[in-house]
């Protein structure tokens, strides 16, 4: 099994406290995340080492880019597109859940463009959450009975689509219709243990495998969705691994966010850098973003 973890260098030092939703824009050669808990959406353009971070006044669960070149965000009460430019918030679709109890977490966008995101409750209670569709401003339910809606990608061939409830500490396969956005027999293809124990965001590469954040693991996985076993590990210095996505002009670097909080004052001396960015060069590429369709 391949280690890289000696290879692992600093992206960001933005000390989140909650960084998630990797995503890179491939247009603008600009790096996406955010700050769940803070409500920030952060960009990064690794070549100039420019970095904006946007106070988006809620918490926000997921971040993706938008053909139209403005920013899709799910904020706790609903759907916005967010504009870099005038900082103005539109909402496309107002949220479905009770907003007090509910937030959204994680979401990408689908090969037609399609947001689907999901939720959880703020006390983690189980099953009581859902993944949902965003499509032309309507929000249609997709999955019940989810407690974390997590990590999601789609396979090379846009014939499946992977999916993550974190602690049920599998990954799921769904057949996807492109056409239609509908998903249908679900089947675990991979299940996490011990230090690769609870899966929370997820990207894949060229090759078609998984690359997972995995929580409390302090590291990120690349799994084979066909067999289901793990091809190789990167090890990174903060305890909460959350989210990864390929970027840089080759999609050749994987970027790496973390988490800095729900930590011990034993794991804040050992993690001096947790809440960062991180970024790595695993020689192998990503794929690219898919971006909403309006």
């Amino acid at each position: 099994m391949t280690d890289l973890s000696s290879e692992v260098s600093l992206a960001c030092k933005s000390h989140d406290s909650l960084g998630e939703g990797a995503i890179w824009n491939y247009k603008t050669q600009q790096l996406y995340w955010i700050d769940i808990e803070k409500g920030i959406f952060h960009t990064l353009h690794p070549e100039s080492n420019t970095h904006h971070s946007f106070s988006l006044g809620q918490r926000v669960g997921t971040a993706v880019p938008s053909e139209n070149g403005n920013i899709i965000v799910a904020l706790q009460d609903g759907i916005y597109e967010f504009s870099l430019v005038s900082h103005k918030k539109t909402l496309i679709a107002h949220a479905t859940h009770d907003t007090l109890t509910m937030r959204f977490n994680d979401g990408k966008c689908d090969p037609s463009g399609r947001l689907w995101v999901g939720t959880m409750h703020l006390n983690i209670l189980p099953e009581v959450a859902a993944l949902f569709k965003v499509d032309g401003g309507n929000m249609e339910k997709m999955l019940n009975g989810i407690t974390i809606s997590n990590g999601i990608c789609w396979s090379l061939d846009s014939k499946s689509m992977y999916y993550i409830d974190t602690p049920t500490s599998t990954i799921k396969a769904f057949d996807f219709d492109k056409v239609g956005g509908t998903i249908s027999k679900g089947r675990v293809v991979i299940r996490t243990t011990g230090e690769f124990d609870p899966p929370d965001g997820m990207t894949i590469d060229e090759e078609g495998l998984l690359w997972i954040a995995h929580w409390k693991g302090g590291c990120v996985g690349r799994w084979n969705p066909q067999t289901g076993k793990l091809v190789s590990k990167i090890k990174v210095p903060s305890y909460h691994v959350t989210s990864c996505a390929f970027g840089g002009e080759n999609l050749d670097t994987l970027y790496i966010t973390t988490a800095s909080i729900v930590v011990s004052p034993q794991q804040e001396k050992e993690y001096p850098l947790a809440g960062c960015v991180f970024k790595v060069k695993p020689g192998v590429k990503g794929c690219p973003a898919y971006f909403y369709k309006n």
